[in-house]
């Protein structure tokens, strides 16, 4: 069985995220009832167990903007009792006029190692999320995504295909910083139209030799675990950005609202069942450890 390394998952305490407290509001990934709870370490070790993940990142969950350094606490904390996650993706305000401040708390925390402001705008109100569509293309946003090379970060990147093109023109103004492209762009409009927009977008993402592709949500806007879906999709971004800039993400719990961790790697490992097995552990544990600087532990062996 292939080792993996899980980039992009998640924990929480419900009572510090806005948005699993107060009335229900719409979610990009449907209802999530089943998700309203805590969602602690062990938990998330018992949905992974017997799937060989050996270490994982956790990705930011947005609590409040002025908590971003509780969270990282709360996250460093855990990971100092449990021995998981083994990197942080915290959370700091791109949208500022100097985020040095709030990287230089941040760098406080051994397992930062870098940063996610979700950047994804739509048309559609239910699939938006940043406050304008232009995010990447604002001087401001570009000169804190390049400060992050001051401190060795990196910065988790999540647009929709229509702001791709800003994107790639954001990671060429700071190519010191490796971007992580969250959840292999979302793809969202499976017409031959959307997907058509979705391929040039990525194709324009794959120039630049800073960007990466995580594999991860693809069942966001199909609400269960597809294998041909998720074959399909891992099969183009490969081709795209080539073995070596594609890594696995659970995005877990949220994926847990449909399926079960190891019916979710199962559909990834036979998606890449047609790579050889070095480009297969690139993407399911060797580039996750170099992007996100995870330091192999002895249990990790």
């Amino acid at each position: 069985m292939n080792r993996i390394v899980d980039a992009h998952h998640h924990i929480w305490r419900q009572a510090d995220l806005p948005w699993l407290t107060g009335p229900m509001q719409p979610r990009i990934f449907g209802p999530y009832e089943a998700i309203r709870r805590d969602y602690p370490i062990r938990e998330y070790l018992d949905d992974l167990a017997g799937c060989g993940v050996t270490q994982s990142v956790y990705v930011q969950t947005n609590w409040a903007k002025e908590r971003f350094e509780d969270e990282a606490a709360f996250v460093q904390q855990t990971a100092d009792a449990h021995g998981f996650p083994h990197a942080i993706v915290a959370y700091a305000d791109m949208d500022t006029g100097d985020v040095r401040p709030q990287l230089d708390r941040l760098a406080r925390y051994k397992l930062a190692r870098g940063v996610r402001m979700q950047l994804h705008w739509h048309d559609n109100p239910l699939y938006r999320f940043a406050a304008r569509p232009e995010l990447c293309a604002e001087a401001r946003i570009r000169a804190n995504v390049a400060r992050l090379s001051d401190y060795g970060f990196s910065f988790d990147l999540q647009v929709f295909s229509g702001q791709m093109a800003d994107a790639a023109a954001l990671a060429e103004s700071c190519p010191a910083v490796t971007l992580i492209l969250q959840h292999a762009g979302m793809l969202e409009d499976l017409s031959p139209a959307g997907r058509d927009a979705w391929r040039a977008g990525m194709r324009r993402l794959a120039t630049c030799p800073n960007v990466v592709c995580k594999l991860s949500g693809l069942g966001t806007f199909v609400h269960r675990n597809d294998p041909a879906h998720i074959a399909n999709i891992v099969e183009e971004a490969v081709a795209m950005f080539g073995a070596s800039r594609c890594l696995f993400g659970s995005n877990f719990p949220i994926e847990k609202l449909w399926t079960s961790f190891g019916d979710l790697v199962a559909a990834y490992r036979a998606a890449l069942g047609f790579l050889n097995e070095s480009d297969r552990d690139a993407i399911l544990r060797a580039n996750a450890m170099r992007v996100y600087r995870v330091v192999q532990t002895a249990t990790a062996e």
